[in-house]
């Protein structure tokens, strides 16, 4: 017989998102569509600088990724493109295997993220524990600040190296070129962005045309300020022209990547990291938005969105995309009701690039840096090394060392030890819940003046690989007569489990013990059928197998086999 795979059906929230649209909606949503072009701007290319690629790749994943995944999405407010979680990996790509095959193994995740949505396994990225998740995201955001304090302090370092020791190496070894004007030019513009998101709030509430200002993204008054005062002062500071040229006023071109099979062999687990990052990024970012406007995502549909916006966007010059937390957060405060917000938002930044590329050549880099710095501060759950203390040693040792392995080795090493240690955790705590109780008279009268001959045992939890330690104990310290197991409580039998009761049989007849259960449910009961076992049970007696313990216990301590009715396995 043939089981039809699980395939999720193709159905973007936008075509539910139109029904009843008018002009009030779509004002709404064009005006928070501008702000988060607003906001995006400067991220996009500050993440792509950082990422080892030039300015307009991130530009170019903000408009076409973000297009599409808000057009094909399923959240209603969600805004897709270029992350910080990204940069390590991308760099660490590009610098490895070059720009060529980092063309491949975004499409390639691309693929792989479309097919884990068709077979609808967006919930299973739940499952990733909240310890691994802190630990990678933490120490991304270490590597992504440690990243930008070369053009932080304007050091003078041809290429940096991709690894963290490597990183360190650079920086001291090139710390005399440390440049003053580009350390005040990020100084200054750090202590805007800063200042902007704390005290302009604050005024806005004393101060009535000062809550307008609250709109503007402090990155963007940065951003402004620096361009303008390293123009007009002609401050010796590098900026995005005078490293990459500029940035082309062109619509994206298409671009077929120059790559080698000897190295795109290599890009399996750099293609699984970057789908698996993009996953749970965009799966996390539309949860909050959820939590903001009272609604509920399809995971799966999602998933098969970013799928498509990460296998088309770079072959037209940009880089790996997922969902945003900060720019879907901006969208949703801004008034945004569809995804037609973020559509706008790619079309916005599109209309800045074919209008306003030139001036972008003036941005200062040292600018960009700081605008980083501050992602990365926030992007960080910092509090949790706190709360440290007041968690179980397995969370602390997963999180700690997920965030080493992080900023030390590699991501990909990271996630994979802390896949592996959680599922180790898993079930080490999962086996401790297993247990076993021997039955006294006090419970089973029927046991008054037997219990030298007949021992009762309740067995609970889960008879799994990891705990059948609980039937080994049994088998070891058998009764002279008659063992009775009662399995009411066992909630789950593996092949390892029912392989432990079939050697409990079998050392129950070698020293000639008579074994009754007790109890058989559910799903133990139709692994016990399956594998032959119930079958083994019953092979001395149908009495073997009984309904309940008190039964059981009843046939234990009678004189004859026909003293209680057995179970019907039919």
């Amino acid at each position: 017989m043939a089981f039809p795979l699980p395939i999720a059906r193709f159905r973007p929230r936008l075509l539910d998102a139109l029904k009843g649209y008018d002009s009030a909606r779509f004002g709404k949503d064009a005006a928070a569509g501008v702000t988060v072009a607003v906001v995006a701007l400067p991220l996009a290319m500050a993440f792509a600088i950082a990422s080892g690629l030039k300015p307009e790749a991130g530009l170019f994943t903000a408009i076409i990724a973000g297009f599409l995944i808000s057009a094909l999405g399923g959240s209603r407010v969600q805004i897709g493109g270029p992350a910080g979680a990204f940069i390590v990996i991308v760099y660490d790509i590009a610098l490895r295997y070059g720009v060529g095959n980092l063309i491949i193994a975004t499409a390639l995740s691309g693929v792989l993220l479309f097919l884990m949505g068709l077979l609808k396994l967006g919930t299973l990225v739940r499952f990733i524990p909240v310890s691994v998740i802190i630990g990678f995201t933490n120490g991304i955001a270490v590597l992504i600040g440690l990243s930008q304090v070369k053009d932080f302090l304007g050091l003078a370092i041809p290429k940096m190296p991709g690894d963290f020791f490597g990183i360190l190496g650079a920086l001291w070894g090139h710390l005399h070129t440390l440049n003053p004007w580009a350390l005040g030019v990020a100084l200054a513009s750090l202590a805007i962005v800063v200042g902007w998101q704390r005290w302009v709030p604050a005024l806005g509430q004393r101060v009535r045309w000062a809550s307008k200002l609250g709109s503007v993204p402090g990155s963007i008054v940065a951003l402004v300020i620096a361009t303008a005062v390293v123009g007009v002062a002609g401050l010796p500071v590098e900026t995005i022209g005078s490293r990459f040229g500029g940035i082309p006023a062109a619509l994206p071109a298409f671009v077929w990547p120059d790559f080698s099979w000897e190295s795109a062999r290599f890009l399996l687990m750099p293609v699984v990291t970057l789908a698996l990052l993009g996953a749970i990024e965009s799966l996390l970012c539309a949860r909050v938005a959820d939590g903001l406007i009272n609604d509920r995502h399809d995971p799966n549909q999602e998933l098969m969105a970013q799928g498509i916006a990460n296998f088309v966007t770079p072959f037209f010059g940009g880089m790996p995309a997922t969902g945003t937390i900060a720019r879907t957060v901006t969208n949703v405060k801004s008034g945004a009701t569809s995804p037609v917000s973020g559509m706008v938002h790619a079309l916005a930044l599109l209309a800045v690039i074919l209008v306003a590329a030139p001036l972008a050549g003036s941005i200062p880099l040292a600018t960009l840096a700081a605008i980083l710095m501050f992602v990365a501060w926030n992007m960080g759950e910092w509090r949790e090394f706190a709360r440290l203390p007041s968690y179980r040693l397995p969370y602390r040792v997963t999180l700690v060392a997920v965030f080493l392995l992080t900023v030390v080795f590699d991501l990909t090493v990271a996630v994979q030890f802390g896949i592996f240690a959680a599922c180790v955790t898993f079930i080490y705590r999962i086996s401790s819940l297993s247990r076993g109780v021997r039955l006294t008279d006090a419970e089973q009268p029927l046991l008054a003046g037997h219990e030298a001959r007949v021992q009762a045992w309740r067995l609970y939890g889960a008879l799994f690989f990891g705990a059948t330690k609980l039937v080994e104990a049994l088998e070891d310290h058998l009764p002279p007569h008659t063992l009775v197991l009662d399995l009411k409580n066992v909630i789950y039998l593996d092949s390892t489990g029912a392989e432990a009761l079939e050697s409990l049989v079998r050392a129950c007849r070698k020293q000639g013990v008579r074994l009754i259960v007790s109890g058989l449910m559910n799903q133990p009961r139709d692994i016990a059928a399956r594998t032959g076992l119930l079958a083994q049970f019953t092979e001395r007696s149908a009495q073997d197998v009984q309904p309940d313990v008190a039964r059981a216990i009843a046939s234990a301590v009678a004189p004859a086999d026909d003293g209680a009715a057995p179970l019907q396995t039919s």
